[in-house]
């Protein structure tokens, strides 16, 4: 790989892994249209790595607490609204890690053609915009909340809907607020984001060849820093920006796919 390619995937991969316009299309789109080779599965899992990284560290305290109440309660000093929150991120990653293992294939094979993308792509950023203009005031994620958003990332397994997207989507649509809509998404990629990275970890063993280690971490760093500037940015401003800029961003590019397509 070059230096521009490495800088460019990675960099792509940490703005738009936790902006609800999908990663993973722009990553296939990237492919299709640039003149680089394949980066290889390796890649994927470093700047996949970084980005974990960096949503890790962006809630640094978050998971410190969620760590001492564990311990808090295996010492029998009770259960509190730490643990409460961490069980309901681990239940609503459970849907998609089951639709990722079955359908990881399928997913693979048949659901990356320009048309699926650019509908994908389209649809569910209208959903978005009907679900900000729905939103209520709520900051409280319930157990039902809680399922529901993570039944409906299952969804994000089609390129072009996103991850972030489709949880957010969901989370406004049950009447969360904003601010607590995205930080349950984040706080759900973390989980989902580590599960995907091992599974295509295994893939691996597959492709194993000469490992470019510098390549690997330049994009590692690159994608974890723009990814953690890009949360501390969406988190500061989506009460102010709303969802209507990512909205308008996923029409435009949705029918300028259709138009490559035609």
């Amino acid at each position: 790989m070059d230096w521009l390619q490495i800088i460019f995937l990675a960099l792509l991969q940490g703005v738009t892994e936790f902006l609800p316009i999908s990663s993973s299309a722009h990553l296939i789109l990237a492919a299709q249209f640039g003149s680089w080779a394949d980066q290889g599965l390796a890649f994927d899992v470093a700047v996949h790595l970084g980005t974990l990284t960096a949503v890790c560290a962006y809630f640094r305290n978050d998971l410190l607490g969620y760590l001492n109440s564990s311990a808090a309660l295996l010492s029998g000093r009770g259960y509190d609204h730490r643990i409460d929150e961490m069980l309901k991120v681990a239940a609503a990653t459970i849907p998609v890690a089951v639709a990722g293992f079955l359908l990881k294939d399928t997913v693979s094979e048949s659901w990356r053609e320009l048309e699926v993308i650019a509908w994908a792509t389209i649809v569910f950023g209208v959903l978005l915009g009907v679900a900000d203009r729905a939103r209520g005031e709520s900051e409280l994620i319930s157990w039902r909340h809680a399922l529901i958003i993570g039944a409906a990332q299952i969804l994000a397994l089609l390129p072009g809907t996103s991850r972030s997207g489709i949880t957010i989507t969901a989370a406004l649509m049950l009447g969360l607020c904003r601010n607590s809509a995205a930080r349950f998404s984040f706080l759900l990629s973390i989980p989902t984001i580590a599960g995907a990275a091992l599974l295509t970890g295994f893939d691996l063993t597959a492709e194993l060849g000469p490992a470019h280690w510098r390549d690997f971490a330049l994009g590692a760093l690159l994608a974890g820093v723009s990814a953690y500037l890009c949360i501390a940015t969406f988190i500061a401003l989506v009460e102010r920006t709303g969802m209507l800029p990512y909205v308008i961003y996923r029409l435009l590019l949705g029918l300028a796919l259709l138009w490559i397509a035609a």
